[in-house]
């Protein structure tokens, strides 16, 4: 494991559950992947005049410790496995404690910026990738999604509509919200979908504060994702527009997870599709709400299934 990124958690990168935001984890991740890519022999990857550079392409996140405000991180990282134009990444944060606080296990791809297509690894950075090999915790893996599920060849709007699956958000990529290439950001694809969850799950949230304060608990009611899984399919540049359209894959007394398109509305083509597994959170005490039976019957009645990753 090598050292990749060093600092902290800023206020203004913490939301309304308190804690830092999705969107931040992915963009530490992508300031680790820099540095990876310097140290194997690939400096020039995000510099402006680059001919290549590295993009995620299939990544699974999970989230295990709260990051707060001021409070320090490590994040290390190796290389899993090195294919021809493409590595499989390991990236771990870990707070000052000690304590694991995410991991990130990325497939990335070694774009030609000319083509947008995958292209063979100069073989003195191939050399390098094969000399960072190491090994990922087991204990720190995938706990709810199975990462061998092949995902769906070409998601579309059309799917999305015949499925009747809910639109919870739209929008237009903002160029500050871009690289120096016009390209989105990759934590913008995961950041949009936060964005977007209160209009799917405020209610039901909210719902279930009201059932715990009349059995006599305090609470204010929030949320955390456990998990992540993200399919990086197309890139959209500032002024394309997209729609969040969402499907339930299940929903269990501690955690519920679902599944996201997001999608171009003038191809109807897919930028990127994920599935997430998340948990209710009392934001007073830290701890999981737990869903009823009743209240996991209200999630099915609001979220049809549908969609798949």
């Amino acid at each position: 494991m090598i050292e990749l990124y060093r600092g902290s958690a800023n206020t203004w990168e913490c939301d309304e559950n308190g804690h830092m935001n999705v969107r931040f984890y992915v963009a530490r991740m992508m300031e680790g992947l820099a540095e990876l890519a310097a140290q194997a022999q690939m400096p020039d990857a995000f510099r402006d005049k680059a001919r290549f550079t590295l993009r995620p392409r299939d990544q699974h996140i999970r989230f295990i410790k709260e990051a707060h405000a001021a409070r320090p991180f490590v994040m290390t990282g190796c290389v899993l496995e090195v294919a021809e134009s493409s590595v499989l990444v390991y990236q771990q944060i870990d707070h000052a404690s000690g304590e694991p606080c995410a991991t990130f296990r990325t497939w990335i791809d070694h774009i030609d910026l000319e083509t947008g297509q995958p292209f063979p690894f100069p073989s003195a950075a191939l050399g390098a990738l094969e000399g960072m090999a190491g090994h990922a915790p087991p204990e720190l893996g995938p706990r709810s999604l199975d990462l061998g599920l092949k995902p769906l060849a070409r998601p579309l709007l059309s799917d999305a509509e015949a499925a009747q699956v809910a639109a919870i958000g739209r929008g237009v990529v903002d160029p500050r919200q871009c690289d120096r290439r016009g390209v989105m950001l990759p934590e913008f694809f995961i950041g949009r979908l936060s964005d977007s969850m209160p209009v799917l799950l405020r209610p039901w949230r909210d719902r279930m504060a009201e059932i715990a304060m009349a059995a006599g608990h305090t609470v204010r009611s929030g949320g955390a994702v456990l998990e992540y899984r993200i399919v990086y399919r197309r890139w959209p540049r500032a002024g394309d527009r997209f729609v969040v359209r969402s499907s339930l894959a299940f929903v269990k007394e501690k955690v519920h997870s679902f599944v996201h398109w997001i999608l171009d509305p003038c191809t109807g083509e897919a930028w990127a599709t994920s599935q997430a597994v998340a948990v209710a959170l009392n934001l007073e005490t830290r701890k999981i709400i737990p869903a009823s039976l009743e209240m996991q019957a209200e999630m099915l009645k609001l979220v049809p299934a549908g969609l798949s990753l």
